[in-house]
């Protein structure tokens, strides 16, 4: 998989390539990065990228010239290589950003990551070469980077050979449409606290069946709105039935 970011501050993309799962899955070659900054693609030399905006108003605006020629010039370099980008531009109007979309564009081979700053980009750039807006919440950054950041490390992590252990990235929150079970380990008591007899019994089958009541119960207790879109199975309903947090919940998901 190969990822283009459209940037002013390529060097905010390290926190990706140089650290943990991400950093030892670029090493495999399971992915490849480059970032190309708008500021070489003017030809005023203050490499301009913004400007005021038409009928006044705050801040700046991003030109859509110096961006609309990133663009090409990264459609260019995948043209060798018969890979056609896809066009991710991160804007509070997109659509929120979940665990199934991560799973669906993982499945494209090249992702072009558009990131804006300022006040936004000019509109007529959007709407001539974005693929797609996506959204991580009600709530403002100040550029398109973090977002970007937060994408790459949710599709790094899925793509085969990236986790150590493959079973973790199918056992994390939202990937079975749950949030994910409490965790323990060593020391068997901490301050007081221990960890449950279940998970140290040895005994498989029960411990299956406690994570997957955890995971029904948080659910439930924090994300109400993750259950009514599931299909709930009967062991799965009388879990939240025997549960009094979940138990309204469950009367709502049948």
């Amino acid at each position: 998989m190969r990822f283009d970011a459209v940037t002013l501050f390529p060097e905010m993309f390290d926190a990706v390539l140089d650290y943990g799962i991400t950093r030892r899955a670029l090493d495999r070659g399971l992915y490849r990065f480059k970032a190309w900054n708008p500021r070489d693609f003017t030809d005023d030399p203050h490499r301009t990228v913004d400007d005021r905006p038409y009928g006044g108003g705050p801040g700046m605006l991003m030109l859509a010239e110096p961006l609309d020629r990133a663009l090409n010039a990264v459609q260019q370099d995948l043209a060798s290589e018969n890979s056609t980008p896809w066009v991710v531009h991160f804007s509070p109007r997109g659509h929120p950003l979940t665990h199934q979309r991560v799973m669906e564009l993982k499945e494209k081979p090249a992702l072009v990551l558009l990131c804006g700053r300022y006040e936004g980009i000019d509109e007529r750039l959007l709407r001539r070469r974005v693929d797609e807006e996506i959204s991580l919440g009600d709530f403002v950054l100040s550029g398109g980077e973090l977002p970007a950041l937060a994408l790459m490390d949710a599709l790094i992590r899925q793509l085969p050979g990236a986790l150590n252990d493959a079973d973790s990235a199918v056992e994390d929150s939202f990937a079975s449409g749950l949030l994910d079970c409490p965790h323990y380990t060593r020391p068997e008591v901490w301050q007081g606290m221990a960890a449950p007899d279940v998970l140290r019994s040895g005994n498989h089958a029960a411990i299956a069946q406690w994570r997957l009541q955890q995971s029904l119960t948080i659910t439930a207790t924090h994300r109400p709105d993750l259950l009514a879109r599931r299909v709930l199975s009967k062991q799965e309903q009388d879990i939240l039935a025997a549960h009094p947090s979940g138990a309204q919940q469950n009367e709502a998901a049948r």
